[in-house]
């Protein structure tokens, strides 16, 4: 069972941030799903965890626990390589949005995980919020979770076509 990197995480957060900060969608709830979909996709291309973190299930998809999360952000903001800024639309609606400070160093990321990365930023960063939600609710790893439970990654082997990205052999 792989232990959480959270020196990995921090690498492929502050990429993806770097990547997709000038969207006008890119917000929490994005970046959300494309950590989601790197870590699983890289899991069932390579069957070895990108990052070792862990996924509940919530009601708006899958996102990454809070405390691995936030201590990820903290420490980025520490380090000024990223900034969290809450953006507010009107009294009720708002969006974390996250900009990068500096050019993130990628040297801890091999090829591989590099290429799944920017394989799912390709497919899935332009995706509104609520487009990427209801994406993520098709992906089976989080239909077969109970909400507020983790997602297991073994679970990627099951999904559907739509969603797998790795080539198997016919029976």
């Amino acid at each position: 069972m792989a232990v959480f990197d959270i020196e990995k995480f921090k690498t492929i957060i502050h990429f993806v941030v770097d990547n997709c900060e000038d969207k006008p969608n890119f917000g929490k709830t994005v970046l959300f799903k494309l950590l989601y979909f790197s870590d699983f996709n890289f899991y069932e291309l390579y069957e070895e965890k990108l990052t070792g973190a862990d996924y509940e299930r919530r009601p708006f998809g899958p996102a990454p626990l809070k405390p691995e999360f936030d201590k990820s952000i903290e420490e980025l903001e520490e380090e000024n390589a990223v900034i969290q800024k809450r953006v507010d639309f009107d009294d009720e609606v708002y969006q974390f949005r996250y900009f990068s400070l500096k050019k993130p160093d990628i040297h801890n990321l091999s090829e591989e995980e590099v290429e799944v990365i920017t394989n799912v930023i390709n497919k899935c960063s332009d995706m509104s919020a609520t487009r990427i939600s209801d994406y993520s609710h098709e992906d089976l790893p989080w239909q077969a979770t109970e909400t507020g439970n983790i997602i297991d990654y073994e679970l990627v082997f099951y999904r559907t076509p739509e969603f797998s990205v790795r080539e198997y052999e016919e029976d």
